[in-house]
């Protein structure tokens, strides 16, 4: 079985780490053996991947001297390996708007933008504050934001997109987007997205 290439910043070492230990958990040692490393070259690149929150300690095993760390990836960085998330919604979106009318999908992509802003701790402070608060969650979900003062509103805008594989000129995603932040932050949100080749997201806050 193959696995998706990791994400090249981690470098390639913990790159190969992370493939080893998704096949089969291992200690430092086993893994050192494994890649031809030292045990102190390979501990340093499990502490990195530790702090990164990719891989965990999942069980002491019993030895001569001491007990033996045995390393596994954490769970939820599964996620975060998988490639197959935005060419699935794509294709998802493609399916629905061939079976529902366009009302419809409208309302089912906003119930998902409402479900997802449900599952956020809401922020608190100023309408401006609140604001950032949602342009640092899209951050952290991959986008690239930043928030600014136009015509009296706040306007979150994007350097690029962070669904741009599924929007291909689909409003319906940016109406799902536009219900997430209009409920995270509770406050009215217009988006004024460009769906254009380039997708850009764009989304104004009334602030007052």
């Amino acid at each position: 079985m193959s696995f998706p290439p990791i994400n090249p910043e981690w470098g390639g070492t913990r790159a190969r780490i992370v493939e080893i230990l998704r096949r089969s958990p291992m200690s430092a040692n086993e893994l050192a053996e494994s890649l031809g490393m030292t045990h102190n070259a390979v501990r340093s690149h499990l502490s990195t991947l530790l702090r990164m929150g990719m891989i965990r300690e999942i069980e002491q095993r019993r030895s001569r001297t001491k007990p033996v760390t045995v390393y596994g990836v954490e769970p939820q960085a599964e996620s975060l390996l998988s490639r197959a998330y935005m060419p699935f919604l794509a294709h998802l979106l493609e399916s629905l708007e061939t079976t529902l009318p366009e009302s419809q999908l409208e309302a089912v992509m906003r119930d998902a933008g409402k479900h997802f802003a449900d599952s956020l701790p809401k922020p608190r402070g100023s309408a401006l504050q609140r604001t950032e608060a949602a342009a640092e969650v899209l951050n952290e979900l991959g986008a690239l934001v930043h928030v600014e003062s136009e015509d009296g509103s706040l306007v979150i805008r994007g350097h690029g997109c962070l669904l741009a594989e599924a929007i291909h000129g689909r409003r319906a995603v940016c109406r799902a987007m536009e219900t997430l932040l209009e409920n995270y932050l509770s406050l009215p949100v217009t988006e004024c997205c460009d769906r254009g080749d380039r997708p850009h997201c764009c989304f104004r806050v009334k602030a007052a």
